[in-house]
């Protein structure tokens, strides 16, 4: 058994087609199928925990998520479908339980559901039984089973009421009913007439009122069983309908009646404000609940387009399986039948009244098709994938995410990486065409005549390339783009190709059974192994480049070497479809029909010995190790690209002798640059505007507050005015009424003085306040120009110096970026005219070496003639030596035919003594003699015996001597004519 294994480490894509295939676990992490397997998938700090399927199992049908978030309910399909139970707050998603149907054989279960408390859970059979079971699922009981529907009309959700453990809602095409467990039995406790109606979806909206959705976009809502209401769809407050509705004819000439059309509603999910549904293609609408049974469509949430897409149907025409929400309701999530995850914040559907609100990628935009093509390069951590969604994809395996996406009017069949992974080789239904690698797209520069083709790689070197068009290998040229070599022998379609690691040599394997090993100097095949009963699928060296190994059809993994197949590794009744070799050389992995990987030791084991890993769900269609030795990359027809750990027993990564230095270099173009320089100048021109701008506005804020302060200033000195005037009259008032106190008693005077004297106080302390406030405004005035003053200094100071600061940078950066253009143009400059010296030496080097080997080869040529007259000659002599040698071989084959016949008539001369004795013993029973005669006649039987075994003896010596002499002389007769055979051909 091997000691070096694969583990999931990280995954691109989405398993379509099965049940609630979206589910919250906490704000952060979500889980979803993907492959063979169901991931927990930690949006934020990316990150991935696998939870694998069973070997036996026929694929994921559904999940179902405990409303306590810590039970994940995974059905399989298969023989015997089973639904297991796994505790997700365990790391490793411990196994709970596996439930199944009991006695009864069930293939599948549709969909599932758990009780408000997780402690029962139902499961929905698929056809042709239609079961629904009741268990009790910590102890593994079936509590009840109930037949829902038949075959015409299937089911497509079951729900826990989620007030009520034991009330359960079933809907379907043509069927909608609610069930009470009681007493052990499931007893329906309404019957809606829906004979008509197709219910995709449903949710619970309090304890007895459910909303539904159909397939023609209505809302109707059940009370107690019985459908009641309708919910329009507009975007003011709505209130269902008052009548009840009896017969479905009448709810739909009431939709007829509305003149309205929606499309689908798939997905349906309530939550605290009211609920989330599907609309139509792409479009998910929020209901708010003002009050009881009135909801209003308050948000309207789409898909956008993909601007790198050029693909038909656009993104928008996505529909949408399922829908959930985060616990604390903060973050909308969906999953589509393109097989694309999308999230929205709720929080800014809140806050963003006005405006649409988008969707976007939960993670990544994913493949929605069967993936046809992986590449990697050395320079860079890149892996490529095409697909038949007519989309190319690069990722980076190191930090897990989407670089480049570029959509094409065709499929994409095959697809090479260069080892700079600057340039990308893509294989169309039309041509094979050359593009380079820019920062945010793939443009191409470079298309070849060449349909359909379906395998492409770049040499290790990357200095050429060889491409397959049905059954010819091409091989151009990289610096001048010519066919240099065209590969003809195989009498199939080529499946597989791989260089060495000197590109002195290509492997190719094809549907003809043929495995052939090319030199890419001279275009002929070193050596070949051809076994037409098998169809090969996959090819690749060993690590030390001596031997190739093969999987085909015939479920057999093979190493060949020198025109012979030195070990052989059969399967079981899966075959293998492709395999990779590891660079340290101590493991081979292979991809299988069934999606599995498995990893074989190397050398080859003589027994069927492998460690198996449970990876996709379709067949495995490409496999790379990535050239550290650190990650197994592998593609499937199910859409999803996996990410393997490799690693020991111990679960550590593996020493690599290799160490690979990744670059960061980016590919431009000089109009991308005149761009970016134009944008510069753009974005400077507008930084002297904007500082044109706020110098005009401060200087209005300063004319602004002069003319306040004036009228402030104005304002009080008309106050102080006013005030001294008032003081005047006053004082006028005083000597009047001095004047008048004269003529008064002395008493009198006294007072009056006083209460004058009180008087004038108070109004001298209010004029000596008036005065402070006055003084304290100037002072404030004055504080303030001054610290306006320096304002306006220091952002005149900061504006000058981030003026000179980005003015500096981006001279800086502009000289460096023509430095770099002239260095570059340079280099160019000098590598052509050193290519175009090395074309000319090479031209001439070959000119010499095609006369020294066609001076060498015809004298090979002449001395192949003789040594082939001299072998003729020599044939004619052998063949009469044969001829001769035949007749001996007959006689002594004669000879021995009659030894063979006197040896049983000796051996018939023997059974009749042995009869004599037998005869001789019978009359001794018989007859009573004595002593004597009967010791006489012991010793003559004990001399015959003796004779007889001397006899025997000599037989057998004769026989062993006589084959001894024959034996070297038949194979020497056989190796002489083999000789002879081989020399002649």
């Amino acid at each position: 058994m091997t000691t070096v294994l694969s583990q999931s480490h990280f995954i691109f894509g989405l398993r379509k087609g099965v049940t609630n295939n979206l589910c919250f676990v906490d704000e952060q992490t979500v889980v979803f199928p993907s492959g063979n397997s169901c991931v927990i998938h930690n949006t934020t700090q990316r990150w991935q925990r696998f939870i694998p399927g069973s070997e036996n199992s026929l694929g994921l049908r559904a999940l179902a998520l405990g409303p306590n978030r810590r039970y994940l309910a995974v059905s399989e399909k298969a023989e015997k479908a089973s639904i297991t139970v796994f505790d997700l707050h365990h790391e490793q998603g411990r196994k709970r339980k596996v439930l199944t149907a009991g006695d009864l054989l069930v293939q599948e279960f549709v969909c599932m559901a758990f009780s408000p408390d997780s402690k029962y859970l139902i499961g929905q059979t698929g056809a042709p039984e239609w079961m629904l079971i009741f268990w009790f699922w910590e102890k593994n009981k079936v509590l009840a089973t109930l037949k829902t529907t038949t075959s015409n009309n299937p089911i497509s959700q079951i729900s826990f009421s989620p007030h009520n453990n034991m009330q359960v809602c079933v809907s379907g095409n043509g069927v909608f009913k609610m069930f009470r467990y009681s007493e052990g039995v499931l007893k329906q406790s309404s019957i809606a007439k829906v004979e008509m109606i197709n219910f995709l979806c449903h949710t619970w909206l309090s304890e007895d009122k459910v909303v539904a959705g159909t397939d023609t976009g209505r809302l109707l809502v059940s009370e107690s069983g019985d459908l009641r209401k309708e919910i329009k769809m507009s975007s003011k407050a709505v209130q269902g309908q008052d009548d009840r509705l009896l017969e479905v004819r009448r709810i739909k000439d009431t939709d007829a009646n509305e003149g309205v059309s929606f499309g689908r509603i798939t997905a349906i999910l309530s939550y605290s404000k009211g609920f989330v549904c599907s609309t139509g293609l792409g479009t998910v609408c929020l209901f708010e609940k003002l009050e009881e049974d009135v909801y209003r469509k308050s948000r309207e949430i789409q898909i956008l387009p993909d601007p790198a897409s050029s693909d038909f149907p656009p993104a928008q025409c996505q529909e949408i399986d399922t829908i959930c929400i985060s616990p604390a309701e903060d973050t909308l999530a969906i999953s589509t039948d393109r097989g694309q995850l999308y999230s929205m914040n709720l929080s800014s559907a809140d806050t963003k009244r006005d405006g649409p609100l988008h969707f976007e990628f939960l993670s990544q935009p994913f493949h929605s098709n069967s993936i046809t093509g992986l590449s990697i390069c050395i320079r860079k951590p890149f892996m490529a994938t095409s697909s038949l969604d007519r989309s190319v994809r690069i990722w980076n395996y190191e930090t897990k995410e989407l670089e480049l996406n570029k959509e094409f009017q065709e499929e994409a069949f095959s697809v090479a990486l260069h080892p700079t992974g600057l340039f990308i080789l893509v294989g169309f239904s039309d041509k094979l065409r050359l593009m380079n690698l820019f920062i945010d797209d793939i443009r191409t520069f470079k298309e070849f005549t060449l349909r359909g083709c379906r395998e492409c790689a770049f040499s290790h070197g990357g200095h050429m390339f060889a491409a397959v068009n049905g059954n010819v290998i091409h091989i151009y040229s990289f610096t001048s783009f010519e066919n240099i070599l065209n590969l003809k022998g195989h009498n199939g379609k080529v499946r597989t190709i791989e260089w060495s690691l000197d590109d002195n040599r290509l492997a190719s394997c094809g549907t003809d059974g043929a495995v052939y090993e090319w030199n890419t100097q001279t275009g002929k095949r070193e050596s070949e192994s051809v076994l037409k009963s098998c169809s090969y699928t996959g090819v690749a060296f060993s690590s030390d480049f001596k031997t190739i190994l093969a999987v085909g059809t015939d479920l057999t993994l093979r190493e060949i070497q020198d025109f012979q197949v030195l070990r052989e590794v059969p399967a079981d009744e899966i075959a293998h479809t492709v395999l990779a070799v590891s660079h340290s050389g101590r493991v081979v992995f292979t991809g299988t029909s069934a999606g599995t990987i498995r990893a074989i030791k190397y050398p080859l084991p003589i027994q069927k010995e492998w460690i198996t890993q449970q990876a996709h769900c379709g067949l495995v269609t490409r496999m790379v190790i990535t050239y550290d030795d650190q990650f197994l990359l592998t593609v499937s027809e199910d859409g999803c690209l996996l990410i393997s750990k490799i690693i020991d027993k111990e679960g550590r990564g593996l020493k690599s002798n290799r160490q690979i230095v990744h670059t960061e270099e980016i590919l431009v173009t000089k109009a991308d640059l005149d761009e970016k320089a134009h944008n510069m100048l753009e974005l400077k021109m507008h930084l002297e505007e904007q500082h044109m701008e706020n110098e005009y506005q401060l200087r209005l804020k300063e004319m602004n507050y002069n003319e306040k302060l004036k009228e402030q200033s104005d304002k009080f000195i008309q106050e102080i005015k006013s005030l001294k005037t008032t003081q005047k009259v006053l004082e006028t008032e005083i000597e009047r009424r001095e004047r008048e106190t004269q003529q008064n008693s002395t008493e009198a005077a006294v007072k009056h003085s006083k209460d004058l004297k009180d008087l004038e106080q108070f109004y001298t302390s209010k004029l000596i306040v008036e005065h402070n406030k006055y003084e304290d405004l100037l002072q404030k005035h004055e504080q303030m120009q001054e610290n306006y003053e320096r304002q306006l200094k220091c952002a005149e100071e900061n504006r000058t110096q981030a003026l000179v600061e980005l003015t500096q940078t981006y001279e800086a950066k502009l000289q460096d970026k023509t430095q770099l253009l002239a260095q570059c143009q340079e280099e160019a400059e000098q590598t052509f005219h050193k290519f175009e010296e090395i074309i000319k030496q090479a031209e001439e080097e070959k000119g010499k070496m095609m006369l020294t080997i066609q001076s060498k080869y015809e004298k090979q040529l002449l001395s192949e003639k003789e040594a082939n007259i001299k072998l003729k000659g020599n044939s004619g002599i052998m063949t009469q030596k044969i001829y001769s040698l035949q007749k001996q071989i007959d006689d002594r084959f004669e000879d021995i035919n009659k030894m063979k016949k006197e040896r049983q008539s000796l051996l018939g001369f023997i059974r009749s003594l042995e009869s004599d004795i037998y005869a001789l013993k019978t009359q001794i029973s018989g007859h009573e003699k004595t002593n004597q005669d009967k010791e006489k006649i012991i010793f003559g039987l004990k001399t015959m015996n003796q004779e007889l075994e001397k006899f025997k003896f000599i037989l057998e010596f004769q026989l062993s001597d006589m084959k001894k002499q024959t034996e070297p002389q038949q194979d020497e007769i056989i190796e002489k004519a083999e000789r002879i055979h081989k020399a002649s051909q």
